[in-house]
Parts: structure tokens; sequence; C-alpha cells
């Protein structure tokens, strides 16, 4: 998630709107997220029909997207955000990432952020979540895998949720004889939602989780933020609960993570390490995106780069640049570290929503990638990754 939800929920909370009908604040949430997660900067020209035919045969995963965090009916295909189960459908996504962003705080930057405000709880009072969310992050956790496994139990078979490599291995064999259905995998942004306790890895496992970032805009109690005031190292507890999430089959997502965090989890590691939405220095150099050195370190441990479609991560506004960005990775470490990462619904802009993906399969062509690589990229990668990580049952 890249800025602030919290500006608009917060004028109309202060405004009173908290003593009129839950519509009212979910009517304002609408529209700060129509605002937040837009698609553009304009209409993009027709895929080529080779673009299409290929797109068409594809298995695609994707590493991040936000999309349980706004409240929307994913079941039905909308008309503001990133994702819902009718656009990963016509997208021909097979899995999608979906991750939970459970604190934010105000004024969201890449460069330095406190961690003394909190949008999500904003967020949280607007969509009439628990009581108990609106104080504990571990709660705003085990409340949206709960909502996620409702979207399962109520989508007519066209969703799964996938926690194991029995479960991926049943989903993919019924998406061969009907691809008409699509999956999600449950992550945690931002190890806070823990409370500092690394014994909670089993409690957010048992209820679904598959992968966790040690932090997100702020430094935590586990490890440094590329956005954070100290930007330090994995501490002990960071070291502690990686060793849990080793030994639970959950992945470690270097996502947001301090440069020194990094480092410290790749020596650490004896299972694959992801950053699942990030970009290239090399194409991009800022404090969001990762160097070539940080890019081998992920592929040394097996593991992969999912590469953003937001402007600060790719390079550029349109799918040319996210095109661009992936074949620097592939350049660089090979296309079987490489993924894709939208974070979609992550309040930043993208040049297509996920029913427009055939899009970046028609720019990997132009930027010359064939088609065992463009396969490997667009998801193969990740489910190869699945079937090797995720616990047994």
């Amino acid at each position: 998630m890249r800025r602030s939800a919290g500006a608009a929920l917060g004028a109309a909370i202060a405004a009173g709107a908290l003593a009129v009908s839950g519509p009212v604040l979910g009517a304002v949430l609408a529209r700060t997220e129509r605002r937040m997660n837009p698609v553009g900067p304009g209409p993009l020209p027709p895929p080529s029909d080779a673009a299409r035919q290929l797109h068409a045969t594809l298995r695609i995963a994707d590493l991040h997207a936000d999309s349980l965090l706004w409240g929307r009916d994913l079941r039905r295909r909308g008309t503001r955000g990133h994702v819902d189960v009718p656009r990963l459908i016509e997208g021909n996504v097979a899995l999608q990432v979906l991750s939970m962003p459970v604190k934010t705080p105000r004024h969201l930057n890449i460069e330095r952020n406190e961690p003394t405000s909190d949008d999500v709880t904003l967020i949280a009072i607007a969509r009439r979540w628990p009581p108990a969310t609106w104080r504990s992050l571990l709660a705003r956790v085990l409340h949206l895998a709960a909502q996620a496994r409702r979207l399962e139990t109520t989508s007519e078979g066209r969703f799964r949720l996938i926690d194991s490599r029995a479960s991926l291995a049943a989903y993919l064999a019924d998406r061969a004889a009907n691809p008409r259905i699509t999956a999600g995998l449950l992550s945690i942004e931002g190890a806070h939602a823990l409370e500092d306790d690394p014994a909670n890895v089993e409690v957010v496992a048992h209820a679904g989780i598959r992968m966790i970032s040690p932090a997100h805009f702020f430094d935590t109690a586990f490890g440094g933020s590329a956005h954070g005031v100290e930007q330090g190292g994995l501490t002990e507890r960071g070291r502690d609960m990686l060793r849990r999430m080793e030994a639970g089959g959950v992945i470690f997502d270097v996502a947001h993570a301090s440069a020194r965090t990094i480092d410290d989890a790749l020596a650490l590691a004896t299972r694959p390490v992801v950053a699942s939405h990030t970009g290239v220095r090399g194409v991009l150099d800022n404090a969001r995106n990762l160097s070539d050195a940080h890019l081998d370190g992920i592929a040394a441990t097996g593991g992969l780069v999912g590469i953003g479609f937001w402007e600060t991560a790719c390079g550029g506004p349109d799918p040319s640049w996210i095109a661009r960005s992936i074949a620097y990775a592939v350049e660089r470490v090979g296309a079987d570290h490489v993924a894709l990462g939208s974070d979609w619904d992550g309040a930043v802009r993208v040049p297509f929503d996920a029913a427009g993906l055939v899009h970046l399969t028609d720019a990997l062509l132009a930027v010359g990638l064939g088609e065992p690589e463009i396969r490997a990229v667009m998801g193969e990668n990740v489910l190869r990754l699945l079937g090797e990580t995720l616990p047994d049952a």
C-alpha cells in the first residue's frame, strides 16, 4: 500500500459521520478508494493477436494486492479499484496473493515514516469491523482472513483459498478442466501485525496466512523498514520470526524491508525468500527498489522478485515500463526468479486492472522475452515456489 487513505475518512469522522449511518462512511471510503486506486493515465491500444493467443494459455499468478482492505464485494465486478473475482477470471489470473496492510501511518512517503498514527483504524471504523479490530492489529488479520474465507464459501466455486500443497494441487487440477475459476493466498504486509510476539506466527499461520514481511512503512520490533526512521536490521525477534516461518511453511517477504534487514534475512534464510512487490534500481534508483546485489541474493535463496506495476516501482506509467523492469531482472538473475508483484488496490495508479493483464503479455513480447520466459514470469515461477514451500496439508 503506497499512500494514505485517512484524510477523507478522518475528515468525515471529525465532522461527526460516525453518528450517521454506516452507509455514509462506506460512501466516503468508496470515494476515497476511487481516487486512490485509479487505472490510467488513459486507454491502452488493443493488444496484438499474438499476445491474446499466448495470454489465453498462461497460468498467471501475482504476488501482491491489498483488495481485502477496502470492503468491496469481491464476488462482483467492481467499477473502482483493480481486483475482484470476475476481473481476475477475465484476466486469466490463476492465483492472486491477497495481502493485509493492517496499519499505515498518515502522510506516507518512501523516505521516512514514524509509527505514531494509523489510517487503517479509520477504515476499520468506516467498514464497521468488530470493535476489537479498532485496537488490535492481530484482530484485524483474523478478521480479514475470515472475510477471505467467506468470499471462498459464497463465491459459488469461482474462488478458492490456497494454504497447502494439497489444496494448490487440487485447485490446479480443477482449473485445468475449468479455467473460469481463480484462487487467492493470504499474506501480511508488516510484522507489526504480530503485536511484537514471534509466537503469533503460529496464530496467523493457523488462520491461513502463508507470507509475512518484517516491516511495511515503518520500523517494527522485527526489523527495519526502507521507509522507517532507524532502518536497522533484523532484530532478535525478527530472527525468531524467520525461523518460525520457515518451520511452518510461511514465506518470508522482504518487500519494504531496509537494506540491512534484507542482508540479515538473506544470510539467515534456509528457504526461498521473496520480494512480493518491488522495482529494480537498475531502472529507477530510489529507496523503494532493490539493488542488483539484493536481486542476486534473493535469487540465490531460490526466491522470487515480484515487479510492481506502479510508476515508483517500475519507472514509468505504462506497460512498457513494467516489461522493461521485468526484462532487467530477467537479464540479471534469470527468468526463473522473476514474477509479478502488481500492488493492485494498494493506493497506487496502475496502467491496467486485473482484467487487462494481456497488455503486459503484449509488452513482454515487445521487449523481446520469449514464450518460456513469459510463462515463467507471468505465473509458473510462483506456482512452482508455492508447490515447494507450502505446508503439505
